[in-house]
């Protein structure tokens, strides 16, 4: 923005994207201390050396509508392929500088179990790029020492929990099956093994519940395809504070889910009316909450308080 208002011009010294199927850009973060560094971090699909895409992340900085000497920090080597589906690409950095990188199955579900793969997980590093040395698979045999946790499907919201910092997510399955999760490090969090979705086709897979696999803290089927998500802290919605926003793609509204700790206790939908697919949803640093939607002719969205709450 310039003076308040979106600038016209795209921005230049943007790495090359592949933009094909789900791939794109996916993500756009200032780093913590911006003002002083101007850092600016980006998550996207890579072209891979042989073909196909991948996800990654990476940072320059900003200046007068350029990213200068943008670099990578981190390329999923592992999850390259010519699927051009359920990269993930959700970025955080949370209050002791560690950076959150979610990655997706790539639409191959075994990745998602298979911790030599960086396909189906979440990965956690230095905000230079820099693997942790508390990392949970540090020093495992054949293990991506990156990984925080794994058994994900497709990660497309990725936001801190207000009052413990824990970076929480919200993800696709397939038909039905979506969750909310609190992500928490060496934890399995089931798929394909447990889900509570389907295949496109009718057959159920895996297991709903099984034991050494976490379950999530909301779920929902039919599935709404979740995408973005935030948690609203801002006194210009009092009566959601606290509360879990995510857009919906396939049933096209606002979805807010508020929690008593982890236990779900109420889900509101709204903006159904509107019939728009919600990419993204953040409060911005004016405490108002921002929309993004999905179409060829998008729109950013500000959203008012509720008068009824």
């Amino acid at each position: 923005m310039v003076d308040g208002a979106l600038r016209s011009e795209p921005v230049t010294g943007v790495p090359e994207v592949v933009a094909k199927g789900q791939g794109g850009l996916f993500d756009v973060l200032p780093h913590p201390d911006f003002a002083d560094n101007q850092r600016l971090y980006l998550s996207y699909a890579k072209p891979c050396d042989g073909g196909g895409a991948t996800t990654a992340v990476g940072q320059g900085r900003y200046r007068d509508g350029t990213l200068e000497d943008f670099q990578d920090l981190f390329v999923a080597e592992s999850a390259c392929t010519d699927t051009a589906k359920h990269f993930g690409g959700r970025i955080v950095i949370d209050a002791d500088g560690y950076l959150f990188l979610t990655v997706g199955d790539r639409g191959q579900r075994e990745r998602a179990q298979d911790n030599g793969e960086h396909g189906g997980s979440v990965l956690r590093l230095h905000d230079d790029g820099q693997v942790p040395e508390d990392n949970p698979l540090v020093g495992n045999t054949g293990a991506q020492p990156e990984i925080w946790s794994w058994g994900h499907r497709n990660p497309q919201g990725l936001a801190l929990h207000p009052d413990t910092g824990e970076p929480w997510l919200n993800e696709h399955g397939p038909r039905g099956g979506d969750e909310i999760n609190r992500v928490e490090a060496g934890v399995n969090y089931g798929w394909p093994v447990i889900t509570y979705g389907k295949e496109y086709y009718g057959p159920t897979i895996g297991e709903e519940k099984k034991d050494g696999y976490a379950q999530p803290l909301h779920y929902w089927v039919p599935s709404i395809a979740p995408s973005g998500l935030a948690f609203v802290t801002s006194e210009r919605y009092p009566d959601w504070h606290g509360d879990a926003l995510s857009g919906a793609l396939k049933l096209t509204h606002l979805n807010r889910v508020r929690f008593d700790d982890t236990r779900a206790v109420e889900e509101v939908r709204y903006l159904g009316e509107r019939d728009e697919r919600i990419r993204d949803a953040r409060q911005g640093p004016d405490g108002h909450l921002y929309l993004l939607t999905d179409s060829p002719d998008g729109k950013l969205l500000r959203l008012n308080p509720p008068a009824d709450g």
